[in-house]
């Protein structure tokens, strides 16, 4: 390699020689990529598509100490760092121009241990590699919907889906972290050692360090839940959405309903008629015995008169996938993101007059069922605030075409505003796009300036603000 110049974190550039470069490749037991590597392209290139960064340097880490030598070396030289887990995250955080990306996606290793019931994860597993460790022994960490995202990301800013209601949030369960902080020391997080950077990696994102491995607490799921769709015509989506949201009032802890409106995709079970026209799906799972399961999703689908209903007996690791052909990588993505506490007529009708008006067959709303254990915890016990919202909503904008950007994040905008006045006013770090720096401290409500606090002791320089930033007190 040659001397190179490196994005500094002043916004300038910092010089660092050939010979310094090259002795810090020697250190690693991974790969250092510069522009000319084969690899280069691929290991800068992330889930969603619109992002198009190039780092000067990617280290490719293969275990915690590749991540303190990296670390250390941007300390050292003052360098703008983004740090790649599973490279989901809409804000596209994982990559920065001109600096140094270190990559932790090489570091995949789930090692679980049935007895204690615990799981430990390094930073670069997706949740696939999760499920497919934990379901050999029938036990499950609560996550996402989505097997492809990573689980440091959804652990560090939250981690809602399927098991949320039953179990807590993805962070909820965390019983302890090893973290390399800025300083370049390896440290572990738990509620006994380093209690307060505990508190703050629970929801404060990758604002605090980089977490090398997650213990996570695991629970008795599976292998089979009862779960699936039920598709009805756009043209009763009102009237749905009135019942659905009904149904959900005594809605058991075991038992989670989404609601998804978009374009009908060509799945196999829908009629050839319904593709490509909008359509209502409630995506349900009931995560508890199977006989119960059936008899307590009975209220959702008795609902209206559905296309489809495809719900039933469904390997849990299957059902974590279902969605996965809708979400691949490389489309362009824009989201916008409210918490609502309920899910008002009015807020419905906003919602049905954005999907009238979808700019193209991938944009899609969905509200997300929450609440259960995860809102019945007390909104200071971890840096997470936001427990008392019923339902998330998502609107996410994805196509394929540059020349419909201006098209699909207008749509997406324009119904995040007009369903704010109905909205709780809260956000989940996880769903906000990179246009939405502003609103970081009201994400975290109360619990910014303790946040704030903890950043300073652990990261006075803000080495690490490829994020929903938290600036040091």
């Amino acid at each position: 390699m040659n001397d190179m110049s490196l994005t500094n974190l002043h916004a300038g550039k910092t010089k660092i020689s050939a010979a310094a470069i090259e002795e810090f490749a020697a250190q690693q037991r991974g790969d250092l990529l510069d522009s000319q590597h084969a690899s280069y392209d691929e290991a800068r290139a992330i889930w969603n598509g619109m992002i198009d960064r190039r780092p000067a340097l990617i280290a490719r880490c293969a275990g915690a100490a590749d991540v303190i030598r990296a670390v250390r070396f941007a300390r050292d030289n003052d360098l703008l760092v983004a740090v790649r887990g599973g490279g989901h995250n809409i804000a596209g955080n994982a990559v920065c121009d001109g600096g140094l990306m270190i990559d932790l996606s090489g570091m995949r290793s789930v090692r679980v241990d049935r007895a204690s019931k615990r799981a430990w994860v390094e930073p670069g597993a997706t949740l696939a590699d999760v499920d497919g460790e934990t379901q050999a022994f029938g036990l499950a960490v609560p996550t996402g919907i989505n097997s492809t995202t990573g689980l440091a990301g959804l652990t560090l800013g939250g981690g809602f889906g399927w098991l949320t209601r039953k179990y807590g949030l993805t962070l909820d369960n965390l019983v302890s972290a090893d973290v390399v902080t800025a300083d370049g020391e390896l440290v572990r997080a738990s509620a006994g050692e380093n209690a307060d950077l505990f508190w703050a990696l629970r929801g404060g994102g990758g604002n605090f360090g980089i977490v090398t491995a997650f213990e996570l607490k695991l629970h008795e799921v599976g292998p089979q839940v009862t779960a699936g769709l039920v598709v009805y015509p756009f043209a009763d989506a009102k009237s749905v959405l009135q019942q659905y949201r009904q149904a959900l009032e005594n809605a058991p802890d075991e038992l989670t309903c989404w609601a998804v409106m978009r374009q009908a995709p060509p799945l196999p079970f829908l009629p050839a008629e319904w593709h490509g026209k909008e359509i209502l799906v409630l995506a349900m799972c009931h995560c508890g015995d199977l006989q119960t399961g059936e008899r307590e999703t009975a209220a959702l689908r008795s609902i209206g008169t559905p296309i489809a209903d495809v719900v039933g007996p469904s390997p849990f690791a299957g059902w974590q996938q279902a969605f996965d052909p809708l979400l691949a990588p490389g489309a362009r993505n824009y989201w916008k993101s409210h918490d609502f506490m309920e899910l008002s007529d009015a807020t419905i009708d906003i919602l049905l007059d954005a999907v009238r008006n979808l700019p193209g067959p991938e944009c899609e709303i969905f509200i997300g069922h929450v609440g259960g254990v995860a809102g019945r915890i007390a909104a200071d016990s971890t840096a997470f605030p936001q427990r008392s919202s019923h339902f998330v909503m998502n609107v996410h904008a994805r196509w394929r075409e540059p020349e419909m950007d201006q098209a699909c994040i207008g749509w997406a905008r324009k119904l995040f505003e007009a369903a704010k006045p109905y909205s709780a006013g809260t956000a989940y770090i996880n769903f906000m796009p990179s246009d939405e720096v502003d609103r970081v401290e009201a994400a975290y409500g109360a619990n910014y300036r303790r946040l704030a606090e903890i950043k300073r002791r652990y990261d006075p320089q803000n080495l690490f603000r490829m994020n929903q930033n938290v600036l040091p007190a």
